[in-house]
């Protein structure tokens, strides 16, 4: 488990765009060590603001798009193309103006897939393709992601585990179907704590003052089944990366930022 580290930007947009150049750092730097990089995109206007950021980077050739897997930590369990899917949202924020390979785009099935509308076998067959995608190197169920990033949101919740919901307690099964969220739609599939926890880096996004009070709670020791994003941490670094509203309710002793 490590420690989690914050670093606080001054606006949303600002956020968007240090969380681009980062991810292009870190992408370079696994493709440079390994040959390939892995990386797990989250939703949501945060997620999807940091992909746009991404698409209007001028480094963003510097990644070599072809060397890079791609996972998604959530899906609503919409038919293929709903424009909100997760998916959806991505391909029109980043994913159809670089040159991907289509094999190595990881989407999570949707309600009119070949599992039909069965969430859970769903979730199943996407455990499946991670277990797939695992080397003996990752010693578990699930690849070892280079960057895992989450959205937070007002109520904690992180991927579709909401609190107290039974996904936030799933300890041995990477993905689940999720039934009756909170928010709609109230079908989804996401990644577990575990299967998040296998991840080198979790980076974990919240902008705006409806985000402060999530970021207090979950930085604060809460408990992750009362609020699950205190419980998504990576195996070599935890990055909190807020803007000034986000952080506007932490302590100052929290503030330190990370190092680079």
């Amino acid at each position: 488990m490590s420690t989690p580290q914050l670093v606080v930007h001054h606006d949303k947009e600002l956020m968007a765009q240090a969380a681009a150049a980062r991810l292009i750092t870190k992408v370079v730097d696994a493709q440079a060590s390994r040959g390939s990089a892995s990386v797990v995109l989250t939703g949501g206007r945060n997620g999807n603001g940091l992909l746009a950021a991404l698409a209007a980077a001028p480094a963003r050739d510097a990644i070599d798009w072809g060397r890079l897997d791609l996972w998604w930590g959530d899906e609503r369990f919409l038919p293929e193309g709903d424009p909100e899917r997760n998916v959806t949202q991505a391909r029109e924020a980043l994913l159809d103006s670089v040159p991907l390979d289509p094999e190595r785009v990881h989407a999570m099935p949707a309600s009119d897939g070949p599992h039909g509308a069965d969430a859970d076998a769903a979730a199943a067959a996407y455990a499946q393709e991670l277990s797939r995608a695992a080397g003996p190197e990752n010693h578990g169920a699930v690849p070892t992601f280079d960057v895992l990033m989450l959205g937070v949101g007002p109520d904690t919740h992180v991927a579709s585990l909401f609190p107290e919901l039974p996904a936030v307690r799933e300890t041995e099964r990477t993905v689940v179907g999720v039934h009756g969220a909170p928010k709609p739609p109230p079908t989804r599939t996401t990644l577990t704590l575990p299967a998040i926890r296998a991840a080198r880096e979790v980076w974990l996004l919240a902008a705006g003052e409806d985000k402060a009070q999530a970021a207090a709670i979950a930085l604060s020791g809460a408990g992750e089944i009362q609020a699950p994003a205190a419980g998504a941490y990576g195996r070599q670094r935890t990055l909190w990366l807020l803007d000034s509203a986000a952080a506007s309710q932490l302590p100052r002793s929290l503030y330190p930022p990370a190092s680079a």
